[in-house]
């Protein structure tokens, strides 16, 4: 992983912070496999299961609260 590839938390808007919640949650998935070909061939397994989409879109709240926390809810 390329050093420094997150140097902040701030983002401009609210919406810019759900996307690098996002990722925040892509990148996790990305350390913890780092093979490109067996998450692919994982994805089969979860993209058609309820609960581990839920468990994905959980991941992603939490980062946001994160990201919205280090912006001060975006308020001046």
């Amino acid at each position: 992983m390329a050093d420094n590839w997150l140097p902040t938390l701030k983002t401009a808007t609210p919406q810019e912070g759900f996307e690098l919640a996002t990722k925040l949650a892509r990148i996790g998935v990305k350390v913890t496999q780092p093979s490109a070909e067996l998450r692919d061939k994982l994805r089969a397994a979860y993209e058609q299961d309820t609960v581990q989409l839920i468990a994905s879109s959980q991941v992603i709240a939490t980062h946001f609260q994160t990201v919205a926390a280090a912006n001060n809810y975006w308020r001046d």
